[in-house]
């Protein structure tokens, strides 16, 4: 269905319309060495049987057939030992054309090991009661966030009230059903940015919003906690991954010519981050469905893009992208499915070595593939000349079958 909506012609179907076409010109043409008459080119019958047996030889397409799938398959075998797992060869091929890339923030330029740095409490709230209630909303994600605010209550010895239809707002938050106590009365807890609280018709206060605008211009992650009213804020701090900044600047040096993020969290804190790293494009408090419309503006824009993510938001991203990069940390099965690529040592820095591997690959096709057409030409024009004798034109078709072979193997020690 990709190559249906992308309008390019699937490989195999080339494949076969090339081979049917060159077949059939390769046995006209041996068919015409046979039966031109002697007379005109001077040969006797014998001679012109010869010639077209070795034109059937020298015309045999084995070294351009194999020119692109011995390549990708080498490089498909080093990638995955440098622990980067494509899904096929026309992802390899794809990547090695890319011309923007774009990154989720939070687990994907980060370490993804956050940590709850502030409780600040609304209107006499206690802040135990806080985090406790977003703990146990946020006990059920996955999310790197999510995983700090429970551990933090953990820490804490905090225990936390029981949970039922517990709910993820894709984007912008958590929300649930606490009942305190067996016989108690149960609330819903809400945790998350200021639109969930937005879309619940709920008042955030002035002092609410002045501590998340502080937090976020420390490059921190905040939230609201509440109920029917604002509790407070837990402020979370997750510093850049120690290879993204080498990494974003391999990007560049290899052709990459527009690097951006692509985060539901705040523009404040998606700012710091891309101040620390020196990114220069950043599209903040995107919506998984708003993160695939903004990927499909930078393909109009640039052509072949690629997405890397590790969150279930990143999903209809990485499917909209030229090339979908999951992190090998990613812990949802839609991202790792969706994904075209995935990094499974969960290192940022092996990124711009899968790109130069898959320009390396492409410009190893076009090696073969042009080395194929000149060696298969040079061969048609010797026989029809009858320079070339039958033993030189089965060594002439094997030897440049063999070569072809050999220059891609060398993608297998690419470093």
């Amino acid at each position: 269905m990709e190559q249906a909506q992308s309008g390019r012609v699937p490989t195999n179907t080339f494949v076969a319309w090339f081979g049917q076409r060159y077949t059939i010109g390769v046995l006209a043409g041996a068919t015409l060495a046979v039966v031109i008459p002697p007379t005109l080119m001077q040969i006797d019958w014998s001679s012109s049987f010869y010639r077209s047996l070795t034109l059937l030889v020298v015309a045999s397409p084995c070294a351009l057939i194999i020119s692109t799938p011995a390549a990708v398959l080498s490089a498909l075998g080093r990638a995955a030992r440098r622990g980067v797992l494509f899904k096929g060869g026309s992802h390899l091929i794809t990547l090695g054309k890319i011309r923007a890339i774009a990154f989720d923030k939070t687990g994907t330029l980060t370490e993804g090991k956050a940590t709850v740095t502030d409780i600040d409490p609304i209107d006499g709230a206690n802040v135990s009661e806080i985090l406790s209630l977003a703990a146990a909303v946020e006990a059920g994600s996955t999310h790197p966030l999510a995983q700090a605010v429970v551990d933090a209550a953990h820490r804490r010895n905090l225990s936390l009230p029981a949970v039922k239809d517990s709910t993820t707002h894709a984007g912008l938050g958590v929300s649930g059903v606490a009942q305190d106590g067996s016989s108690g009365p149960s609330r819903r807890i809400l945790v998350g940015s200021r639109r969930l609280f937005a879309e619940r018709q709920i008042d955030v206060p002035n002092r609410a919003d002045e501590i998340l605008k502080g937090f976020e211009e420390q490059g921190k992650t905040a939230v609201l906690v509440g109920t029917d009213r604002v509790l407070g804020v837990i402020a979370i701090a997750d510093p850049p991954r120690r290879t993204a900044k080498a990494a974003l600047r391999d990007l560049r040096q290899i052709g990459a010519r527009s690097i951006g993020i692509l985060t539901g969290d705040n523009q404040r804190v998606a700012q710091a981050m891309a101040r620390q790293l020196g990114i220069d494009d950043v599209q903040a408090g995107l919506l998984p469905e708003e993160k695939a419309d903004a990927v499909a503006a930078l393909r109009r824009a640039h052509g072949t893009v690629a997405v890397v993510g590790d969150g279930i938001n990143d999903a209809p991203a990485l499917a909209t992208a030229s090339v979908g990069i999951a992190m090998g940390g990613a812990k949802n099965d839609v991202v790792l499915e969706t994904a075209d690529v995935v990094l499974m040592s969960d290192d940022l820095s092996c990124l711009p070595y899968a790109v130069r591997l898959a320009k390396r690959t492409n410009r190893t096709i076009v090696e073969n593939l042009t080395f194929a057409l000149v060696v298969i030409a040079l061969l048609l024009v010797g026989t029809f000349l009858g320079r070339i004798p039958l033993p030189v034109g089965v060594i002439g078709h094997e030897g440049s079958t063999l070569l072809v072979v050999l220059n891609s193997l060398r993608l297998l020690w690419y470093k």
